[in-house]
């Protein structure tokens, strides 16, 4: 298990969003299914890359809610691809927001997703070789 103290990923996030306040719990917090939403988009992001065709979300493998975002806040969605199978990727994503008051930036959510590639005819697909 990981804690919102570990050090912030680097490099260019996948997505950033501002939280808005139509995205709010009756407290006054971000929802947890809109983080949910925008890290299956990032995550998203990473495995069509990868695939380098379309794929889908199959599964979250795991999912950590660290701290709340708070309306205003811009939050930065990392992804990285962590696994490749014959048909499927598993992509880890870290949720990063920034205060608008203060300007600190927080490991907010992390969670791994399970994508699967799909051929023209929307059936699983094996996932080229990395060549770079």
């Amino acid at each position: 298990m990981t804690t919102a103290d570990e050090p912030l990923p680097t490099g260019e996030p996948a997505i950033r969003t501002r939280a808005m306040p139509r995205d709010t719990n009756p407290s006054g917090d971000i929802w947890g299914g809109w983080l949910l939403a925008q890290m299956d988009l990032a995550g998203e992001v990473a495995a069509r890359q990868r695939a380098r065709r379309r794929v889908v979300t199959v599964g979250i493998e795991a999912m950590e809610f660290h701290r709340p975002v708070k309306v205003g806040d811009v939050v930065s969605f990392y992804s990285e691809v962590v696994r490749v199978g014959r048909t499927s990727l598993t992509v880890q994503i870290i949720a990063v927001a920034m205060s608008e008051v203060t300007g600190m930036r927080t490991r907010v959510t992390q969670g791994r997703f399970s994508f699967v590639a799909l051929d023209e005819d929307g059936q699983p697909t094996p996932i080229a070789p990395n060549h770079k």
